[in-house]
């Protein structure tokens, strides 16, 4: 036993396919025994860095190869006493890759492995139990090791779950943690590429004035049997001259390793904070809403109407009823599920549902005889925890059984959009809500599982993976929330299609901040990993929900412009919870501009400047030109100068550039250099800015906040002619708005026409207001695309 914890204190990790025989294979070209004549002989590299291994202390540094300068310290493979070999490495995921092998005690080996094509250091091992009896296993500690920015400790930050902290004031992070230098964002990114059977986390402190990493996978409970060997978690790191780019590329190794292909998404109504036909709401309250979205929101995105928490059955013993596979014959829906799910698809939406995969009540009758259904305490009591109820364990062959069962019977129900609340629970784990930074949750705190050799980790896992065998592939799967406490986390990549990545709107008291700060630390899973979900725009000026969770009114519209701005602008996924058909137009104006998806990368300006960001931009190519929106976010109570250099945005510094706001509908004086602008309190501006050119150009369309990104399919300059290809929606009046109409000469219209016979759609030069711009007004009366060509001379007898 002894030599076991020894082994728990050098653990690094490896991944599945690393030691599958199948897929993986190591040819090992020397070992220490061999007499080594040149560093190269304890170094390899890629075109990112080169790693050298000291054989004499056995730690590690890390050089980057642009800049050429070490970035990683001193890192410690703790115990790694053993051979040292130098070979190649195929991996089935990442391919053919050099690595660096350290045998540990007790039979176990350590890796470290460079891929041509990843920035990032891959940091593997085994572990083996040589004694004659089963180990149970808490956590691990794998590496520590050093990071050298070329600035003292103090001037750089962390980045990670917890928010944007000193590196001495971070409590840890799950899954993964930034350090960098916020004045250059030059950093380290430090992530756990799996979480199969462990739950990941980083910790920062500092050492010598360097930023010391310390790495720890938590399990709860990790039986290793006598004689075995076990592959545990994989972690990488890497140097990044702008960190965001590496939390980005972080991501999509990820995706690459869990093959995530992400399901399409459309905006999503759900019933919890409405202020009318709130909680569940009604069969006949959601079949008016369904008809509602039909009628006035659904070709601007909206698509999914779904039913949250009281439809269900069963007894109330600690928060909601958890008989998911019957409807409350009290409530809201008499008729049962079906006939809702159908009307809700008579109208061309999708029918979503609430529920509690894995989670019931013990306490209740129906549960009388199945007590070894659920996941126990070491003191022998059911794991219960506040709200969330009974853990179910999800190891045992009938509640694996039940589950499917249930999922198939919602699903048969008419019901493709699953929104699964309190995840958390099936990671037999306690609600630490609300959780961001680590927090000692006491993982482990239970008895083992019905099967002792799963990890309460891969448990969870294979629940969610249970559930998508159950219902196919056509459901959509809507994680919430991680919040709960963040061991469901790393535990839903790759398993679950959106997460909800914060708490319930207001429970932290931040109102429209709640969910964009979350949104934005984690920014870069977005659109990679799944969908981050940063509940409810709500943008209703007064009234409370009639359910719990502080949906109140939002105030001014300027104010509730905010976060649906900000959903849009970052690209995330748009819900909206107020009682739609009492929205006044100005309203629900807004949601029509903000709940499509614009297929653009956007990212924070200002993501390693302070906790919340103020500047994004979003940028796309689509249409066959560079389209650039800034979003502008003033997120406290007293006005603000909000901007920065183009140059820090992402744009050419070398250049102008024709400026559009979007909600104040007006052009701005061209930009260059940089960017500024008084926001009053609480306020946004949405921005597009096109560079200029010798020709007119279309900077904004009036569809949506990203002005162009969602509809403008196809823009061009031709023998002077102005032409394009735009998506437009029926009965939606569409602009145009064109800057350069001085840029390389005086240009007049001569002709602007529609493309083709299109009976219903009308074109219209309006009247000028704006020095140097043109607008251009196009209507149909049917949703589709437009072809429309605008006809240009130079007119060198006005100046306009």
């Amino acid at each position: 036993m002894r030599n076991l914890f020894f082994i728990v204190a050098v653990l690094i990790v490896i991944p599945s396919a690393f030691v599958n025989a199948k897929s993986s294979s190591i040819k090992h070209a020397a070992d220490n025994k061999a007499a080594f004549s040149s560093e190269s002989q304890y170094s390899i590299s890629n075109p990112f860095m080169t790693v050298v291994l000291n054989p004499n202390t056995r730690t590690l540094e890390v050089r980057s190869k642009s800049p050429k300068k070490i970035f990683l310290k001193n890192i410690v493979p703790n115990g790694a006493t053993g051979t040292i070999r130098k070979g190649e490495v195929t991996n089935a995921v990442f391919g053919k890759g050099r690595v660096l092998t350290i045998a540990t005690a007790n039979g176990g080996s350590i890796s470290f492995t460079l891929y041509p094509l990843q920035p990032f250091l891959f940091v593997n091992q085994t572990i083996k139990n040589e004694s004659n009896s089963d180990v149970d296993l808490q956590k691990l500690n794998p590496v520590s090791f050093l990071v050298d920015l070329g600035k003292p400790a103090t001037t750089l930050k962390t980045l990670g779950t917890g928010g944007l902290l000193d590196p001495d004031k971070n409590s840890g992070s799950y899954v993964f943690l930034t350090t960098v230098d916020p004045a250059t964002r030059n950093g380290v990114v430090t992530g756990w590429l799996t979480n199969e059977k462990g739950s990941g986390v980083v910790f920062s402190g500092v050492n010598n004035n360097l930023v010391e990493i310390k790495a720890q996978i938590d399990y709860g409970h990790f039986r290793l049997s006598a004689g075995k060997s076990e592959a545990t978690e994989t972690l990488v790191i890497g140097y990044f001259d702008d960190a965001r780019l590496g939390e980005e590329q972080f991501a999509d190794a990820i995706a690459k390793q869990q093959n995530i292909k992400l399901k399409a998404r459309s905006a999503v109504y759900c019933t919890w904070y409405s202020e009318k036909n709130g909680g569940a709401g009604s069969e006949s309250s959601t079949i008016e809403l369904a008809k509602f979205i039909k009628n006035n929101l659904q070709p601007f995105g909206l698509g999914v109407v779904q039913i949250d928490d009281q439809w269900q059955d069963g007894g109330q013993y600690n928060g909601p009823h958890r008989g998911f596979d019957r409807v409350d014959p009290k409530g809201g829906y008499p008729n049962g599920m079906t006939p809702t799910a159908i009307a809700v698809k008579k109208e061309g939406l999708t029918a979503g549902i609430w529920w509690m995969p894995f989670a019931r009540n013990h306490q209740d009758p129906e549960y009388k005889d199945r007590q070894n259904w659920f996941a126990y305490r070491k003191n022998d009591k059911p794991f219960e925890t506040k709200w969330g109820g009974t853990s179910l364990d999800l190891t045992y062959p009938e509640v694996q059984n039940h589950i499917a069962y249930v999922a198939k019977t919602m699903h048969n129900w008419g019901y493709n959009y699953f929104k699964m609340d309190g995840l958390y629970t099936g990671t037999v784990t306690e609600q630490v809500y609300i959780n961001d930074g680590y927090k000692n949750d006491s993982i482990g705190n239970n008895k083992p599982l019905y099967n002792p050799l799963k990890t309460q980790i891969e448990a969870f896992r294979d629940g969610l993976k249970i559930l998508r065998k159950a219902v196919g592939g056509d459901v959509f799967f809507s994680g919430c929330c991680v919040s709960q406490n963040m061991r469901s986390f790393g535990a839903s990549i790759g398993l679950v299609n959106s997460m909800r990545i914060g708490p319930d709107f207001n429970h932290d008291g931040q109102t429209i901040r709640t969910g964009a700060i979350r949104a934005s630390r984690l920014y870069f899973l977005n659109g990679r990993v799944w969908w981050n979900d940063p509940d409810p725009s709500m943008i209703r000026e007064n009234g409370t929900s009639s359910a719990d969770g502080g949906g109140a009114g939002i105030g001014s519209l300027t104010r509730a412009r905010m976060l649906p701005s900000f959903v849009a602008v970052s690209g995330q996924f748009f819900l909206s919870s107020d009682w739609l058909p009492s929205l006044p137009a100005d309203r629900i104006e807004i949601m029509k501009r903000c709940m499509a998806s614009h297929k653009g990368v956007a990212r924070p300006v200002d993501a390693f400047d302070k906790a919340l960001p103020s500047v994004w931009i979003a940028n796309d190519k689509k249409s066959g030109t560079q389209r650039n929106v800034i979003g502008l976010y003033n997120w406290d109570t007293g006005t603000k100068n909000i901007g920065s250099t183009l140059r820090r945005a992402g744009l050419n510094d070398k250049t102008s550039y024709h400026a559009f706001d979007f909600w104040e509908n007006k052009a701005l004086p061209d930009i260059s250099g940089s960017f500024a602008w008084d926001l009053p309190a609480e306020s946004c501006r949405i921005i597009a800015v096109r560079a200029k050119s010798n020709h007119p150009v279309v900077v904004s369309t009036s569809q949506h906040v990203t002005q162009g990104m969602t509809d403008l399919l196809k823009e061009e300059w031709k023998n002077q002619t102005l032409s394009g290809t735009s998506k437009l929606i029926g009965g939606d009046n569409y602009e145009l708005r064109i800057a350069g109409m001085n840029d390389g000469g005086a240009w007049k219209i001569n002709e602007a026409t529609i493309v083709g016979n299109k009976e219903g759609v009308t074109i219209e030069v309006l009247p000028q207001t704006k020095k140097g711009w043109l607008r251009i007004a196009i209507k149909s009366q049917k949703s589709q695309p437009i072809k429309w060509q605008l006809r240009f001379n130079k007119d060198n007898t006005r100046n306009q």
